[in-house]
C-alpha cells in the first residue's frame, strides 16, 4: 500500500506536536558576525566576530597539511596539547581540560557544577551584563538560573554588585576580562577583592578568551589567580590571538578537586587532531604568533586614538575590539557601515562592536566616524 497525500499530512501534523524543553523558548538566540555586504569599488571586510584578520603561521599550516588520518578518532584527553601547554604555562597537565574552544570548556563546566537540584531548585551562575552572548545560552541549557548584573556606564564589572548577588544556590560567577563587547579588563587587586567576598565553595571563571591582547600592566592573569586559589578557574582560547577560530580548540584550567568531574563530563574527542596540531605548532612558535598579535594592537592603538581625536568617547580597549556606546543610534550607523563595505556587530539598540582588522579597514572606519555626528562625545 502506498502513502496518500492524506497520510502524509498526518505524520507532518503529528510532528507539530514535538515541543523543546520549556527553556528553549526561553533562551536568546545566539547572534554570529554578519558577513559584510559586496559594495562595488571597495574591499569588503568583516570586523563583526572579533577574528583574527591574518591566517595561521606557515609553520602552524604545515602542521595542519601533516596530519591528514582524519579517519581516525584524537586523542580524547588531547594529551600532546596538554604536555605543551603545561609546559608553556608552568602549570600540572592533569590540571588541563581541552574543549571545543572556551566556549565549549566552559559548557563542560556549567554541565559538571551547575543546573537543576535533585529538589527541583535552581542552581544559581552570576556573570556581568552586557558580556559575551553566549553566556545566558549556556547557563539555560545547563539547567541552571542566570543572575545578570548590570556593567558600570564605563562599561566595566560591578564587582560589588556582584559579589552582592551571592546567594546560598549561586554556583558558578562569570568574569569575563577583557570583557566581550565592551573591551575593559579586570585588575589583579579588583578580582583579589571579590574573591575575598565570594565563599571557597563558588566557583569563579575567568573566561580570558582576549588575553593576548591585554597590554594593561594592572590587569589579572588568570593562571596566577588559579595558583592561589582553590575555587578559580582559567578559561582560554586558540580561537583570537593565534587565528584558529575555525578549527575550535581552547581549554580550561583548574586544581584536581574540580578537573577530576570535568574529565567526567568532557565531550569525547571535541578538540581534532588538527586543532590539537595546530595549537601545538602555535605555541612552539609563539615568538611568531606574537608579533602578529602586536601588529593588531598597534592597529587597536591607532583607532582607539583615532576616535578620542575626533572627540569620540570609548571605553578602555584591551581586547581585538572596540566598542561604541551609540544607543538607539546603533542601527543607524550599522548601516552607514555596510555602506562602506565593512560588517560591523550591532547589539539592538545598545551600542557597536567593531573588530580590529586589516589596515584599510579600520581606516574606512575612523574615516566613517569622522563624518557621524551623532557618536557618543567627551564631555
Amino acid at each position: 500500500m502506498t502513502t496518500t497525500e492524506n497520510d502524509t499530512s498526518a505524520v507532518a501534523g503529528e510532528a507539530h506536536t514535538i515541543s523543546p524543553r520549556p527553556v528553549v523558548d526561553r533562551l536568546p538566540r545566539y547572534a554570529a558576525g554578519k558577513p559584510p555586504v559586496a559594495i562595488e569599488g571597495l574591499q569588503s571586510y568583516k570586523l563583526s566576530s572579533n577574528e583574527n584578520p591574518f591566517p595561521p603561521l606557515p609553520s602552524v599550516l604545515e602542521a595542519i597539511a601533516a596530519h591528514p588520518n582524519v579517519n581516525r578518532y584524537p586523542d580524547p584527553l588531547a594529551t600532546a596539547l596538554r604536555t605543551e601547554l603545561a609546559s608553556f604555562l608552568d602549570v600540572p597537565a592533569e590540571d588541563i581540560v581541552t574543549g571545543g574552544g572556551s566556549l565549549g570548556a566552559l559548557n563542560q563546566l556549567l554541565a559538571t557544577f551547575a543546573g537543576q537540584r535533585e529538589d527541583g531548585t535552581q542552581d544559581e551562575v552570576i556573570y556581568p551584563w552586557r558580556s559575551f552572548e553566549a553566556y545566558p545560552i549556556s547557563v539555560g541549557l545547563s539547567g541552571a538560573r542566570s543572575v545578570q548584573v548590570p556593567l558600570l556606564a564605563d562599561g566595566r564589572h560591578d564587582l560589588e554588585a556582584m559579589a552582592a548577588a551571592v546567594t546560598e544556590r549561586t554556583r558558578m560567577v562569570l568574569l569575563c576580562t577583557p570583557n566581550n563587547p565592551t573591551g575593559p579588563v579586570l585588575s589583579t587587586e579588583e578580582v583579589e577583592g571579590f574573591l575575598a567576598k565570594v565563599p571557597s565553595d563558588v566557583i569563579v571563571v575567568i573566561d580570558e578568551a582576549y588575553e593576548d591582547f591585554v597590554r594593561d600592566p594592572d590587569a589579572v592573569n588568570g593562571v596566577e589567580i588559579y595558583r592561589r586559589h582553590q575555587n578559580a578557574v582559567v578559561l582560554r582560547t586558540f580561537s583570537k590571538g593565534a587565528g584558529l577560530a575555525g578549527l575550535r580548540v581552547g581549554y580550561s584550567i583548574s586544581h584536581p578537586h574540580l578537573t577530576q568531574y570535568l574529565r567526567v563530563t568532557a565531550v569525547p574527542f571535541a578538540v581534532s587532531q588538527i586543532a590539537e596540531q595546530a595549537a601545538i605548532a602555535s605555541l612552539q612558535h609563539h615568538d611568531e604568533v606574537v608579533e602578529r598579535i602586536q601588529a593588531l594592537v598597534a592597529e587597536r592603538t591607532r583607532v582607539v586614538e583615532g576616535l578620542k581625536a575626533l572627540g569620540w568617547a570609548i571605553p578602555q580597549a584591551e581586547g581585538n575590539f572596540v566598542w561604541l556606546d551609540l544607543g538607539e543610534n546603533t542601527p543607524e550607523f550599522a548601516v552607514l557601515a555596510e555602506q562602506q563595505a565593512l560588517a560591523v556587530r550591532a547589539f539592538g539598540t545598545e551600542g557597536m562592536r567593531v573588530t580590529i582588522g586589516e589596515e584599510e579597514a579600520n581606516s574606512r572606519f575612523l574615516a566613517l566616524c569622522a563624518t557621524y555626528t551623532k557618536g557618543p562625545r567627551v564631555s
